[in-house]
């Protein structure tokens, strides 16, 4: 079953189409990545699955049901605007966000302690919030989004804020709620974490979907046919041995290493046979494979693509 489809949703405010025609679906206990840039319509999107606003036109279905008010209390949203009250001790504000979302006091303190425990700050109940860092307040609104169990969980920049460590702690936390079976939407410019956690993606720019599928299944897309070669010798021999059949892409020498790197394009329908004859008479090769290419990448390639077409 899918947690969650969105389809041929258009939303606009006044002059502006924030989005035309998305259609998205995002399997159930599974983590699926949001992404676009800033102003791609994102944020309007979340803002209709939540029932913040309503789209001009399609529908949200919520595990196979048309959206209905009864299922906000199914679903957890962390925006990427914080809004903890300052002056309220963290144990206290915990409490009251977790008995408006439904749950008794004493089940939601049962909880909060076992979460305070497993992210190790049991010490903060009686602190107030506006004692805490930014990265600690986020971590407590962390808590507060996921504790009643949320069939689905929107994430928007879980990571802001963190130091490496608290990112990987959140990070193991997001990756057992879905192995539990909880179906998370994570939005996010890191595209390291998309690489890391998300099963898969879409990618909205200037309103519209320009990309989707599962994460494995996008990468093989953008592997244009390039491979890594890892070599000994001369950077000048190997980029003079290349013919219009191939293309250098770059060339740089890995100092940890000790030797030279250069991603090639083969063009033409040529292989990696042909690619090898051309260079071993130049260069000593000592690997190569595909270059596949990083999400980072593909993010960059796909919304300069979707510039041209749209």
């Amino acid at each position: 079953m899918n947690a969650l489809e969105a389809i041929s949703i258009d939303k606009r405010y006044a002059n502006h189409v924030a989005l035309h025609d998305v259609n998205i679906t995002v399997p159930e206990k599974s983590i699926f990545g949001l992404l676009g840039p800033n102003g791609a319509g994102k944020t309007s999107l979340i803002r209709i699955i939540n029932r913040i606003t309503g789209p001009d036109n399609g529908e949200i279905k919520f595990f196979g049901d048309a959206l209905n008010p009864e299922h906000v209390n199914q679903i957890g949203y962390l925006p990427e605007e914080r809004g903890l009250y300052k002056k309220m001790k963290v144990g206290e504000q915990a409490l009251y966000l977790a008995q408006l979302k439904g749950m008794s006091k004493f089940d939601a303190k049962v909880k909060l302690n076992e979460w305070f425990e497993r992210l190790e700050i049991g010490d903060w109940w009686n602190k107030k919030v506006e004692e805490l860092s930014k990265g600690m307040a986020q971590k407590i609104q962390f808590v507060t989004t996921v504790l009643h169990e949320p069939r689905l969980l929107i994430l928007d920049e879980p990571f802001s804020g963190f130091d490496p460590i608290n990112t990987a702690i959140v990070r193991k936390e997001i990756l057992r709620l879905r192995d539990q079976g909880s179906t998370i939407v994570l939005s996010t410019h890191n595209m390291g974490s998309v690489e890391e956690i998300c099963d898969s993606i879409a990618l909205i720019n200037k309103s519209r979907v320009v990309l989707d599928g599962s994460v494995d299944e996008v990468r093989r897309r953008f592997n244009e046919n390039e491979f890594l070669i890892r070599y000994e010798g001369s950077a000048v021999s190997l980029a003079n041995s290349l013919w219009t059949n191939f293309e250098l892409i770059s060339n740089s020498r890995d100092e940890d290493e000790g030797d030279n790197e250069a991603i090639i394009k083969l063009r033409d329908e040529r292989t990696l046979n042909d690619l090898l004859n051309t260079l071993t008479p130049n260069v000593q090769i000592l690997e190569a494979r595909p270059h596949i290419a990083s999400m980072n990448d593909i993010f960059i390639q796909a919304v300069e693509q979707s510039k041209h077409t749209s």
